[in-house]
């Protein structure tokens, strides 16, 4: 169900609409109630108070994915910590059967203690697992500074979440990243060797997928994940070329790019997953003119781009002659 409203609600629904959510969930025998924003801690407590079922906001859940995906030290260390962040201040309505309990005037009841020791040992785990990211984000810039002493150009993989980055990126430099139909399948970021057409070397980097409205907890988690796109060379934008909200996902991308601060950077674009959109005996020219209308809605007549199909491998020679060139424009360093 949705609602439009003029403006921000205390309760986040109106009265009628809660009224309604609440009817709807309990004809269904709901468990849970999933809602597609990210909620105030009071917010979060009016609903489940009118709903009587667990509630979970938009970054609840998509934190919730990360932590079935995070599979390296460093992505589980971003995304606990992003659940700790999330977590803190909403841990009053956690107790709140213990503050019933005890405690007279001017006395703290258990609930309340608890809560207190709860956070202490959240700020804790919040500082060190800060710490520990720290020393990885001075790894990465050790590690950065060493790649650009060897002049070898960076190209980083972008794009909305399942648009299907991690099948070009192991098209491109022969590598085995995990490959998955699925939201945020890759959460940690991937770097390969890849050849351009002449020859000369460049690194390729597979980062984790943008999506609409990605909560700021998320975002600051994985900063030194992000901080490879600033060093990047070129950034290689893949966009899903057969769903229905392309052109939407890709300003999400560009957008979330320029609150980057990255919005100036130079890009290729790869209208991926062509193949589902023309008949399977088109290539080549037919290719081209089949999917012109595609090209035009979703790009602009400056802007570098190429038709592939990563899981059938076409075109990804014209590809990386479109990386190359524009390698070679932005004043790469030099390669050998």
């Amino acid at each position: 169900m949705s609602q439009r409203v003029g403006r921000p609600q205390r309760s986040y629904l109106g009265k009628g609409k809660l009224e309604e959510l609440a009817d709807l969930a309990d004809r269904h025998q709901a468990s849970v109630v999933m809602l597609n924003d990210e909620l105030t801690p009071a917010q979060q407590r009016i609903v489940e108070d009118a709903v009587q079922v667990k509630v979970i906001d938009r970054t609840a859940l998509i934190l919730d994915i990360f932590a079935g995906r995070a599979l390296t030290k460093e992505g589980r260390l971003q995304v606990e910590l992003a659940q700790h962040e999330y977590l803190l201040p909403r841990l009053a309505g956690q107790w709140s059967h213990l503050e019933r309990l005890g405690g007279g005037i001017g006395t703290r009841g258990p609930g309340e203690t608890q809560i207190e020791t709860d956070r202490r040992l959240i700020r804790r785990r919040i500082q060190r697992l800060k710490a520990q990211l720290e020393e990885v984000r001075t790894h990465r810039a050790l590690y950065r500074q060493r790649r650009k002493k060897q002049g070898i150009p960076v190209v980083s993989l972008i794009g909305y979440t399942n648009a299907g980055k991690s099948t070009l990126f192991n098209v491109v430099s022969k590598a085995d990243s995990v490959v998955q139909d699925r939201l945020f399948a890759t959460l940690d970021p991937v770097t390969r060797r890849a050849r351009l057409p002449s020859g000369k070397p460049f690194l390729l980097t597979d980062t984790v997928g943008f999506i609409h409205k990605l909560p700021a907890a998320v975002v600051a988690a994985f900063r030194a994940t992000l901080e490879e796109l600033g060093d990047a060379d070129l950034l290689l934008h893949v966009v899903d070329a057969t769903h229905p909200n392309a052109l939407e996902q890709a300003r999400v991308v560009e957008q979330t790019l320029k609150e980057m601060g990255l919005g100036a950077r130079a890009s290729v674009v790869a209208l991926n997953k062509v193949d589902l959109l023309v008949p399977r005996h088109a290539d080549g020219d037919d290719l081209e003119a089949a999917l012109a209308p595609v090209r035009d809605r979703l790009c602009g007549p400056e802007q570098p781009t190429a038709l592939v199909s990563a899981a059938r491998g076409w075109g990804i020679d014209t590809l990386l002659s479109l990386v190359e060139a524009s390698l070679e424009r932005t004043a790469a360093p030099a390669v050998g």
